[in-house]
């Protein structure tokens, strides 16, 4: 058997040194994602030691998107989503809008252009899915109405996150202040890229949810569960590559469909079960690759500029989101608790940095922050949750406060 394997290599030291900083984590009570990044750090070019092969880790990330955002579709529910429309439509908006204007506030006075003060802002805007929704489950609060809340409020967010992806590469040269063509053809190839992503779309919705659940229920009949698991992964992956190669659609955004086709059908629950160990897997892959790109000296190159950043994240985006619910008239509880649940960033932030300098908008610097940002974000995050109770004592010891804020009146609407 020969030696110089590396895909085996790659796969072999990612999962194992992964698990190691994982099971390390999860023994300071932090997020196994905290570990997934620090063994990215561990094996990346910016530290001593073994490094492992960046283009693979980059196809390997790019698997790990696509499942990422499969995953998403599958668990995306409009049902949910219309049910705390009033309050995580605009409680999103407003929240992105909020953080978005702090963190360009942040890029202008580094003079990262326009471009780059729209990205970064937008990565420090999003929450992670995968943070969220397991703090939440270990709170036992997803069918909660705050849980409901959150998760509705992260669906919208997830859903800005994939229209920016979408229209980033199309105004890429107008954000980076470069030489670009006419404004006639900047706004043929919006035209373009509209119909492209509207033909994808229908032909996904439309044919899709006929055609995918008749597969995947004539292959349940079968009574094989391999090929069950093989069609749900083959319909992740194929819609995926397809919306790329046919419409120009990215990965992403063929992924997202896929899993939202899926969801039609009675099948979904067992087709998310069985995907969802692919999905794990690919999840920590795309950490580690993440992990990987991060230059560690940023934090003592930058420290003023990464404390920033952690208060937008973790102070800036909690009190706008605590203020809009608490406008909105619901529960003390319930504010505190979305506001916790949405301090912090992940795989939309990452995701977003690494187009941004791909297309030359962000610096490798700003990109460094925001994986940073994440880091110090996540870990920070359990401590957040466990403040939330005295912090609400001591808020309601403080009635003058309170009825300030509005939070006086608890109508318990969701």
């Amino acid at each position: 058997m020969p030696h110089d394997a590396p895909l085996i290599t790659m796969l072999a030291l990612a999962f194992v040194i992964a698990f190691a900083f994982g099971m390390i984590a999860q023994q300071f009570r932090l997020s196994p994602l905290v570990g997934y990044l620090l063994a990215g750090i561990a094996v990346g070019p910016h530290t001593p030691g073994f490094v492992a092969d960046s283009v693979l880790a980059q196809q390997l990330a790019e698997i790990g998107v696509i499942l990422l955002m499969f995953g998403v579709g599958l668990h995306f529910s409009p049902a949910d989503l219309i049910r705390v429309r009033w309050i995580a439509i605009p409680g999103a908006l407003a929240q992105i809008a909020v953080a978005t204007l702090l963190g360009f506030g942040i890029a202008q006075l580094f003079g990262w252009g326009l471009g780059g003060g729209l990205v970064f802002g937008l990565a420090l805007s999003v929450a992670s899915t995968v943070v969220l929704l397991r703090a939440l489950e270990a709170r036992g609060e997803v069918d909660t109405d705050q849980g409901r809340i959150a998760v509705g409020w992260l669906l919208v967010e997830d859903i800005l996150m994939i229209v920016a992806l979408l229209l980033l590469p199309v105004f890429a040269d107008l954000l980076g202040d470069r030489p670009s063509s006419s404004d006639s053809s900047l706004a043929l190839t919006l035209l373009m890229t509209a119909v492209k992503v509207a033909l994808f779309a229908a032909l996904a919705l439309v044919v899709g949810k006929r055609a995918i659940p008749w597969l995947l229920q004539h292959v349940a009949d079968t009574g094989s569960r391999e090929l069950f698991t093989l069609a749900v992964l083959a319909c992740a992956l194929g819609i995926a590559f397809g919306a790329a190669m046919l419409f120009d659609v990215s990965f992403a955004l063929g992924a997202f469909f896929a899993g939202v086709i899926m969801n039609e059908s009675d099948l979904s629950h067992d087709a998310a079960q069985r995907s969802l160990p692919f999905q794990d897997a690919f999840a920590v892959l795309f950490f580690v690759s993440v992990g990987m790109l991060f230059e560690p000296a940023i934090v003592f190159e930058a420290p003023l500029a990464l404390l920033a950043v952690v208060l937008i994240i973790v102070l800036g985006k909690s009190i706008a989101a605590f203020l809009i619910v608490l406008a909105f008239r619901h529960p003390l509880t319930t504010a505190l608790t979305v506001s916790a649940s949405l301090a912090q960033i992940g795989e939309f932030s990452f995701i977003l940095a690494g187009l941004g300098v791909s297309f030359g908008l962000l610096p490798a610097e700003g990109r460094d922050l925001i994986l940073a940002g994440a880091l110090l974000s996540i870990a920070l995050n359990p401590l957040l949750f466990r403040a939330l109770e005295p912090l609400e004592d001591w808020l309601r010891a403080r009635p003058d406060l309170l009825r300030r804020l509005g939070a006086d009146k608890e109508d318990g609407r969701s």
